[in-house]
């Protein structure tokens, strides 16, 4: 076994490592969802807490790691006899992002309970990680049953797996931590509520502080077993503490001034629903557990409340996270009461293993600009500026109109891609639309279509009486219809035309709109503009929607309007998302008016570009920005160019008129 990082030895990332602390010492808070950039310690951290988790006693024998004190009386090892126990270290399980839900919870062999009515039952991840710690990395790629199925079991200290009326039950406590980079995309709010404390983590900017980052590095990686020597007696002070602070948690006082303190900051906040206040309530005892008093302060109070409210309060993905604590100060000072202390934003508890040479403070981060700015007014009405050199033509970015609900879109056909709330798609969870033979495991069984199948052989089979013999060949795997996750690529006209009448603050709201619904439905976005003379990638396919809306808000427009290399540079990044992921399919969004200027015969090249993506069959859908009481109608030509619709802004609001559900099928049979 590797000898891993010490805890101690991490340098800084005070918060990330009171969260986890805190965790080992009431896992009642609910686990740790850690979010920063890569390269950040983060699983270097939860793998050293690993280290410092106190032993634990099990039942000799007993899959599931039960306490020889409290055994679970439904265990299915079970019942436990008193006697033979053993003591091991707690385990840190590691959930894979590629992982099966038969390996999370563990499977049942459902050939057997048919054939011989025998309950085998291969426990999963979640049975190996009971009483330790269960560490999701890049958990925010995880599919989202398997996120619920991980956080039901964390919330009720309980895994159970059913297969066509055959259930098991078995005990399933444990440390959540997750980390995730939020460049590859977000965790729904509503699973965000479900981890008790978050922690943002981001490289130093600090020379001094890098410097030892590397140091330390470079002397585990030359010698791992005498490093950790060096910071034994660290580790084991650590150690002590935790245990220490498990044995006084009980003790905690948490009074009147401190929980009206925590029910006015949740409420201050806007945080929805009670979870936060139970949260922040668990977090500020063992707060004082930890800082080895038996009471709540209000320090406490603040602490948890940087810790369990900044991803409690985002209403969407495009919402900064992080807490005002200005406002976080002057509501604890208003209501604080006479069983806490009065808020101190200067004095924190205790934010590490105290002393350690890993304790240094965090850099503050760097001021952010402000960075926006109101469209310029254009000279002229409708006229498209020209190109003179660079930045000639160019206007000042347009802010974005306030989002709307928009109408639904959706890819033609059935697909087999990620899961998603979009297209339909074959998937393992949904409605049951049929039945097959099983290629490979059996996993969802169809019933009925195996009886049928099994009937006709019985009297071959020596059957002539009441019941049923089924043999493999009988199983039928059930087939489901589900909704998947799309491939949406938005082609944005950014010319001079769409700038005049301030359209293109209009045209950012509607793409904002799109991209808050592609967040909601599990997509990837990816983002093309075109002006002046050529087409840039202004962002590649990602899970991220955050980076699309702030690629989009500093989006500039001018020039003319290069429809044709918009569509090319937009079926080049299609054509490489296919070769790295075939299943996703994509849905293109054309925004623009439809005029095609600059270069020689600029419409009649718009035209063979797009009929590329007819060709092809890509769904596609486009945005008309054309407004004004003369339209030309150029962006229905165009679509009718790709092959699929056109609809206007006005029309894109799910509650206008206009705004029925239409998806990319239907309007391809118009098309036609």
């Amino acid at each position: 076994m590797s000898t891993p990082f010490p805890f101690t030895a991490v340098v800084g990332q005070d918060d990330l490592r009171l969260a986890l602390l805190l965790n080992a010492v009431s896992p009642a808070v609910g686990g740790v969802l850690v979010r920063g950039e890569k390269g950040t310690a983060k699983s270097t951290a939860v793998r050293a807490l690993s280290a410092l988790m106190p032993e634990v006693d099990v039942v000799s024998g007993c899959r599931f790691s039960c306490d020889p004190d409290s055994p679970d009386p439904a265990c299915p090892d079970g019942p436990h006899e008193p006697g033979a126990f053993a003591s091991r270290p707690a385990r840190m399980v590691e959930l894979p992002v590629g992982a099966s839900e038969d390996r999370l919870v563990g499977a049942l062999d459902i050939e057997r309970a048919l054939a011989e009515g025998v309950k085998a039952f291969e426990p999963g991840l979640l049975a190996d990680a009971h009483r330790g710690i269960l560490y999701v990395d890049e958990v925010n790629l995880l599919h989202d049953h398997l996120v619920d199925l991980l956080l039901d079991a964390a919330a009720m200290g309980a895994s159970y797996v059913e297969r066509e009326g055959v259930s098991v039950r078995h005990a399933s406590k444990f440390l959540l931590v997750g980390t995730m980079n939020p460049e590859e995309g977000e965790l729904r709010p509503q699973l965000l509520d479900r981890f008790g404390l978050t922690v943002e983590v981001a490289a130093s900017r600090e020379p001094d502080q890098r410097v030892e980052v590397v140091r330390r590095r470079l002397a585990y990686d030359d010698d791992p077993a005498g490093f950790a020597a060096r910071w034994a007696d660290e580790e084991a002070a650590v150690r002590a503490r935790i245990v220490g602070a498990r044995e006084l948690l009980p003790s905690v006082r948490l009074g009147d001034g401190a929980l009206r303190q925590i029910a006015a900051t949740c409420a201050a906040f806007e945080v929805d629903g009670m979870r936060a206040d139970i949260v922040m309530a668990r977090t500020a005892t063992a707060l004082a557990a930890w800082a080895g008093r038996t009471e709540v302060l209000a320090e406490d109070v603040r602490q948890a409340a940087l810790l369990a409210l900044p991803h409690r309060r985002r209403r969407n993905p495009f919402d900064a996270p992080g807490l005002d604590e200005d406002k976080l100060d002057e509501t604890l000072e208003e209501f604080g009461g006479q069983d806490g202390d009065g808020p101190d934003g200067d004095d924190d508890p205790d934010p590490g293993p105290g002393g350690g040479p890993g304790g240094q403070p965090e850099p503050d981060d760097a001021p952010q600009g402000d960075g926006d700015a109101a469209a310029r007014p254009e000279a002229g009405e409708g006229g498209e500026p020209q190109p003179s050199g660079s930045g000639a033509g160019e206007q000042q970015p347009a802010r974005a109109a306030e989002p709307f609900r928009t109408k639904v879109l959706s890819v033609p056909g059935l697909g087999e891609g990620a899961a998603g709330r979009r297209s339909r798609a074959r998937t393992e969870h949904g409605r049951t639309t049929g039945a097959r033979r099983p290629q490979g495991a059996l996993t969802k069984l169809h019933l009925a279509a195996t009886v049928q199948a099994a009937a006709p052989h019985q009297r071959a089979r020596g059957r002539s009486g009441p019941g049923l013999v089924v043999r493999r060949d009988d199983l039928r795997q059930a087939t489901r219809e589900g909704r998947e996750g799309n491939l949406v690529l938005f082609v944005v006209d950014a010319s001079g035309s769409m700038a005049a009448r301030q359209r293109m603050s209009a045209v950012k709201g509607a793409v904002l709109s799109l991209l808050l619904d592609a967040y909601q439905r599990r997509d990837k976005v990816g983002l093309v503009t075109f002006r002046g003379s050529a087409a840039d990638v202004a962002l590649p396919p990602t899970s991220s929607v955050d980076a699309a809306a702030v690629r989009l808000e500093s989006l500039p427009t001018g020039g003319r309007t290069p429809l044709a290399a918009g569509l090319l540079r937009a079926h080049e990044v299609l054509r490489v998302e296919r070769l790295r992921d075939p299943a996703r399919r994509p849905l293109m969004v054309v925004v623009t008016d439809g005029r095609a200027t600059g270069g020689p015969e600029p419409v009649a090249l718009a035209g063979r570009a797009a009929r590329l993506f007819a060709a092809e069959g890509t769904a596609s859908v486009v945005v008309d920005c054309e407004s004004g009481p003369v339209r030309l109608g150029l962006a229905g030509q165009l679509a009718g160019e790709l092959g699929g619709t056109a609809v206007t802004l006005d029309e894109l609001r799910a509650d206008s008129i206009a705004g029925l559900v239409r998806d990319v099928q239907g309007s391809s049979r118009r098309a036609a």
